[in-house]
C-alpha cells in the first residue's frame, strides 16, 4: 500500500483544496492530511475562520481523505513520515524546495496549484465586497 501525506490549514475549503487532495489520493492508496491546529496557526500569525475540530470534520467527510492528523509545529514532518510509514509527501508548488529535507525519508512532489483561487483571495474578495 502506497501512503501519501500533505499538510495545510484547509480553511474556507475551495476547489484548489479539493484539487490537491484528489491529485494526492490518485498518487497512492491512502491519504493522510496533516491539519494545522489552532495553536499552530496562532504561532504562525495565521487566523483560520473555522476551528481545528470543524476543519478536521470537514476534511474527514471528503472521500479522498483517509486520515487527518494534527500539525502542531513545523518540525514534526520527519516524525510523521516515519511514524505513518509515508511513501510520498505532496504539497503545492508554491512550497517548491521547502520540504526537500524529507527526501531521505520519502519521495517529495510539488503539485501545481489551482490558478486564481486561494483562501487569502477569498478573504480579500469578501472584505472588498463588505468593506
Amino acid at each position: 500500500m502506497k501512503k501519501v501525506i500533505t499538510y495545510g490549514t484547509f480553511d474556507l475549503l475551495h476547489i484548489g483544496h479539493i484539487n490537491i487532495l484528489s491529485r494526492a489520493k490518485e498518487l497512492g492508496d491512502y491519504l493522510v492530511v496533516g491539519l494545522s491546529t489552532d495553536r499552530f496557526n496562532e504561532e504562525k500569525k495565521k487566523e483560520a475562520y473555522h476551528s481545528f475540530e470543524n476543519r478536521k470534520r470537514i476534511l474527514e467527510s471528503i472521500r479522498y481523505v483517509d486520515e487527518v492528523i494534527p500539525e502542531d509545529n513545523w518540525d514534526q514532518k520527519i516524525q510523521d513520515v516515519i511514524g505513518q510509514e509515508i511513501d510520498l509527501f505532496v504539497m503545492g508548488d508554491d512550497w517548491k524546495g521547502k520540504f526537500d529535507f524529507l527526501k531521505p525519508y520519502c519521495e517529495v512532489l510539488y503539485l501545481p496549484r489551482t490558478i486564481g483561487i486561494s483562501t487569502t483571495k477569498i478573504k480579500t474578495d469578501l472584505y472588498n465586497i463588505n468593506g
